[in-house]
């Protein structure tokens, strides 16, 4: 029997519930108030958004560039050309799968890099990132410039973070599949997800840049994070396959600059997020075993290190947003 005193504690408990979830939407508008550089935050936990808001920038629904979480999105295309058994494997080498890509000045071994090598950046050659970055897409032939740098490790051993091995592995996808990296981008990601995908850079030979420079929503953002976080499944849809998801997020090497493991295109943390991360603070995460999905857009403009920027959105990963309810 419900007594009058129960009936009055549970409706009080309900009515609360609002107000609780409302003081924790205000806890992170607030945290984010002091977060200068970033532009917006979305939070979706199972299938409920719980927090979007979009403070600075062109809001959740016109394109934002992500930058280097785009090198996360020729990951997950990597993994459906080896389900269409496009490309054999992972361990398939660059010889095998697009020979026409190899310069006739290459680097000795670079013909054996395999499609692991390029998608988990331990290919071996010179970055091409960092202070090398402009000098390399200045040059005449990105393909052929990154593939005809030093060796300065051993294939499959260190992580070199090098935008250089994902234009090179998206290159080869183009030349696996028949088809450019903006074509497969749309078809295999755009089109399930109900995203659109602009055109965006092409290197001096016509192949998409594959590594930087895409340009998606944030709200489309939210959308691979769902997806990542829901094992390559969106909508009842299988669209990558889980076994590639499983896979991608196992580490393979370690950031030099952050300490984060990274896996097939993902950099992993030690709270249990998979993360997409590019200049400026752009950030698509998932957290499988908190059911959360997030989304993070920043001024791209200004630079997100470690120890400074990026570092503040880890603290806010790990703190408010993983508490959320």
């Amino acid at each position: 029997m419900i007594t009058r005193r129960k009936f009055l504690l549970v409706t009080a408990t309900l009515m609360a519930a609002p107000y609780i979830a409302r003081g924790q939407t205000a806890a992170l508008s607030d945290a984010i108030s002091h977060l200068p550089q970033l532009h917006s935050l979305q939070i979706q936990r199972g299938n409920e958004v719980l927090f979007a808001q979009a403070q600075q920038g062109e809001g959740l629904d016109r394109p934002a560039n992500i930058k280097s979480c785009s090198k996360s999105i020729v990951a997950l295309l990597l993994g459906t050309a080896i389900a269409r058994q496009e490309i054999p494997s992972v361990d398939a080498t660059l010889q095998e799968v697009a020979p026409q890509l190899l310069p006739a000045n290459a680097t000795p071994g670079s013909e054996q890099i395999t499609m692991e090598d390029l998608v988990t950046l331990r290919a071996g050659l010179e970055r091409t990132s960092g202070s090398n970055y402009g000098e390399w897409i200045n040059s005449p032939n990105w393909i052929a410039d990154a593939l005809t740098r030093p060796m300065v490790a051993e294939p499959g051993e260190r992580m070199l973070y090098s935008t250089g091995s994902t234009h090179v592995l998206g290159a080869a996808l183009t030349e696996a599949t028949g088809q450019s990296l903006l074509k497969l981008t749309r078809e295999r990601l755009g089109t399930p997800l109900g995203i659109e995908i602009p055109a965006w850079t092409r290197d001096p030979q016509g192949y998409y840049l594959g590594g930087n420079e895409m340009a998606i929503t944030p709200r489309s953002m939210l959308k691979i994070a769902t997806l990542l976080r829901d094992r390559g499944a969106f909508a009842d849809k299988q669209v990558i396959p889980e076994r590639w998801v499983l896979e991608s997020t196992k580490p393979y090497g370690r950031s030099a600059f952050s300490g984060l493991d990274y896996g097939y295109g993902w950099f992993l943390s030690p709270s249990g997020y998979a993360l997409a991360r590019g200049y400026g603070g752009q950030i698509i995460a998932a957290h499988p075993d908190q059911d959360l999905a997030v989304a993070i857009t920043s001024d791209p403009t200004r630079p997100a290190r470690s120890g400074g920027y990026f570092g503040e959105l880890v603290r806010l990963l790990d703190g408010p947003i993983l508490s959320v309810t």
